[in-house]
């Protein structure tokens, strides 16, 4: 047990530095951006898919979130938010980074990300291509529900978050390495590896977790092989920050927001098991 706690924070603490290097860089880039992206997504017609998944996998604190809040004023359609939906990264970024995961996997996730959610918009847009009337009415409350990443900088931002995922990294660290002592790591993984299907279903479950938390738990599960390439792009495709959490607040139609989440459920287990037929 003393082993398990001393490689956790070892392991912790050595990830810090780089952690709090990719949240600056992210901070500066989301103060240089964040407006002129939610603009883009505002103005980009048909081809709202092809931006919102483009724009998704850029690093912005609460991107989902404004989505959300374009969605419930109609100003972008259903497969523009499903599309930024599927790509957003969340916290998955910046714990490749930390942990110096290989340039071309964090490339290939993103990448895939992406495409599966411009892709995914383009057919719901065509299937659901019923267009209700623009009300206009954007209801800004991701500051409710994130983390005020406007209040005293970007330095300030960078460490909050910083201490934040630092601290996840921490519990869900110790949590696993206490589980391969317990277990043995290579029964965990052969346990989980082996399920091709329920692998998917059930990282898309964790991925539907309304914080940074089921993005974190996916990324760590990937990068220590507990999870293979099928089930962590299901649950990396179905998460989406806190992005369901102000959809449910702001679009006051409980039938359409369910429906939301089954479509972002169903895409992403459907991605996640395709991946892992052929992975």
């Amino acid at each position: 047990m003393r082993d398990v706690i001393m490689d956790t924070l070892l392991d912790t603490v050595k990830l810090v530095p780089f952690l709090f290097l990719t949240y600056l860089a992210m901070e500066y880039l989301e103060h240089k951006t964040g407006r002129k992206a939610q603009g883009l997504v505002r103005k980009a017609g048909r081809l709202g898919p092809v931006i919102g998944g483009a724009l998704g996998i850029v690093p912005q604190c609460g991107f989902s979130a404004a989505a959300s809040g374009l969605y419930a004023g109609r100003v972008i359609s259903l497969g523009t938010l499903l599309a930024i939906y599927l790509s957003t990264s969340d916290e998955m970024l910046p714990v490749l980074i930390s942990e110096q995961a290989p340039a071309g996997t964090i490339a290939t996730i993103l990448l895939s990300k992406m495409l599966i959610g411009i892709l995914a918009g383009f057919i719901v847009d065509f299937i659901f291509s019923a267009h209700r009337e623009n009300h206009h009415h954007i209801h800004t409350i991701c500051e409710q529900e994130h983390c005020h990443c406007e209040e005293g900088g970007i330095l300030r931002s960078a460490l909050v978050h910083t201490l934040r995922i630092g601290a996840f990294i921490l519990i869900i660290t110790f949590l696993l390495n206490l589980l391969f002592f317990l277990v043995g790591e290579d029964a965990l993984a052969e346990l989980v590896l082996n399920r091709r299907i329920l692998g998917p279903v059930l990282a898309g479950l964790v991925g539907l977790i309304p914080n940074c938390a089921g993005s974190v738990v996916i990324t760590q599960l990937y990068l220590e092989g507990v999870i293979g390439a099928g089930a962590m792009l299901s649950g990396l495709l179905t998460g989406t920050g806190v992005g369901l959490l102000i959809l449910f607040r702001v679009n006051h139609d409980r039938k359409e927001d369910l429906k939301i989440l089954g479509l972002l459920y169903f895409i992403g287990v459907l991605a996640g098991i395709v991946v892992g037929l052929f992975a």
